[in-house]
């Protein structure tokens, strides 16, 4: 039997056919899309209506050859099916299987690489186009774009040293271990930059990481009435470094979501309607997966029901949904992916769309949402639908017209780490504020650690000098700096 979830419908993977077709280009498109995309399966001998037609029997063998000599008659560089015939209600169907291919693009000979390279989009199959072609090529040679050179950019002594301060200083936000700044030669072993005849050139990664140079690498940000985009209330652009960019979008989004207060063990821990990590995650995958190659830029948009994140191109290295969804991951910005991983914006490889949808079933939300749309990729955080406004941002739509972009600022960053660290510090500080004092057992038991961790980081606070010593040893406790 054919895998019931054939019968679904036709989709970015399945496309059925009643009959072979007398002209093999008819398929052939398809064949090559499958290829140059996720793979997929032709299923000979049913039509658009799901119903089985089958084919004849006695020429089974006739039609798979057929089929063969097509594909390698036909396919640039060579396309190995995988045929065979299943029986379905007395009926007998032919599957032409084709695998994710490795050395992509795929065309047709008879229409060459411009005119005859074809792609998968949902249940369609269309001509691909030059910026596409481009990104199949890399993709042929395990080559990115992040990691070609930017003719013509100007490498200044400026741009290097902020950028090898700026991942130090991530690298460090959440350790008091001493880590030293990275190095140019650093930066050339991680391809952020190339050394070619003693001439230092810039990569398109370091042209991310260090400037507002491409237009297009900026993430657009705007707040609606109701749950379409006819009403702006609030919008931003943010432009410069795209790490920069991260944070300054993530600000704006909690800027224009409720926030209740809820008490915890008589602490008051203040709370977003959406989960915070998965927000960041949903943002700093975004600006990683996309694709640089389209000139047009990330949209965070916040409507009355949801979160909806919009980032240029589909699943990269012919991903599927349920594969990701899954666990599995490519990397289509590969040096970009590294930085980003060392300055601690993104954790292992792999795991991020099931911290999205864990983070939202813990806040009791809808399931998130994750599509493909056109040349994008989207992904909806649903808010509670009965949830009451808590704090009532601005209800009057804008009038007056965007102005320049804005610049982010640097000193929004805030890593994964960190932000643990931050909320640590709070819960402490929240203790304090309504007890005057904390001793080490109470901060163990309030920050779940282990006591040598605890009393670390209770020093770090005084350090910091955030909270102040009192008392020896057993009868030590610790009490606001400001309040001595």
């Amino acid at each position: 039997m054919v895998d019931s979830k054939f019968f679904k419908g036709e989709s970015k993977t399945v496309e059925f056919k009643a009959k072979l077709p007398d002209k093999s280009e008819t398929y052939m498109k398809t064949i090559i899309a499958f290829a140059n995309t996720s793979g997929g399966k032709l299923i000979i001998g049913i039509d658009d209506n799901k119903s089985i037609i089958g084919i004849d029997k006695d020429n089974i063998f006739e039609i798979m050859d057929k089929v063969t000599n097509a594909i390698s008659d036909a396919c640039e560089p060579q396309i190995v099916p995988d045929i065979s015939f299943k029986t379905v209600e007395d009926k007998c169907i032919l599957v032409i299987e084709i695998y994710p291919g490795a050395n992509r693009p795929y065309y047709l000979k008879s229409k060459g690489k411009e005119r005859g390279t074809y792609i998968r989009s949902a249940a369609t199959s269309r001509l691909a186009d030059s910026d596409k072609i481009r990104e199949l090529e890399m993709e042929g040679k395990n080559i990115s774009w992040d990691e070609q050179i930017c003719m013509g950019y100007e490498v200044t002594k400026d741009a290097i040293d902020k950028l090898c301060s700026d991942i130090q200083k991530y690298m460090t936000l959440s350790t008091s271990e001493e880590i030293k700044i990275p190095t140019e030669k650093q930066l050339i072993n991680w391809k952020v930059l190339k050394k070619v005849n003693d001439k230092l050139l810039a990569t398109n990664a370091f042209v991310l990481l260090t400037s507002d140079f491409f237009q297009f690498a900026k993430i657009q940000c705007a707040l609606f009435k109701g749950i379409t985009r006819d009403v702006f209330i609030d919008k931003k652009e943010y432009t410069g470094s795209i790490y920069e960019q991260v944070e300054a979008a993530y600000q704006f989004v909690l800027r224009h979501i409720n926030r209740s207060s809820e008490i915890e063990s008589l602490i008051r821990i203040d709370k977003y309607e959406l989960p915070t990590s998965a927000i960041r995650e949903i943002i700093i995958n975004a600006q990683v997966h996309r694709n640089y190659m389209d000139n047009s830029c990330v949209q965070i948009a916040i409507y009355d029901d949801r979160l909806e994140v919009t980032s240029p191109g589909t699943l990269y290295g012919g991903l599927t949904l349920e594969e990701i969804l899954n666990g599995r991951s490519k990397i289509r910005n590969k040096v970009i992916a590294e930085i980003f991983n060392k300055m601690d914006l993104i954790e292992q490889w792999g795991t991020g769309i099931q911290r999205i949808i864990n983070r939202a079933k813990e806040y009791e939300l809808p399931k998130p949402e994750f599509r493909e749309i056109g040349n994008t990729f989207r992904v909806n955080l649903y808010r509670k639908a009965d949830k009451k406004l808590i704090k009532e941002p601005i209800k009057e739509p804008i009038k007056e017209p965007i102005k320049e972009p804005i610049k982010a600022d640097k000193n929004l960053i805030i890593t994964s780490k960190q932000r643990k660290k931050f909320d640590r510090e709070n819960l402490i500080i929240k203790y304090v504020e309504e007890h005057g004092s904390i001793s080490n057992m109470e901060a163990r038991q309030i920050l779940v650690l282990a006591e040598s961790t605890t009393k670390r980081f209770l020093k770090e606070m005084v350090k910091e000098g955030l909270l102040l010593e009192k008392g020896e040893r057993k009868n030590r406790r610790y009490i606001l700096a400001n309040e001595r």
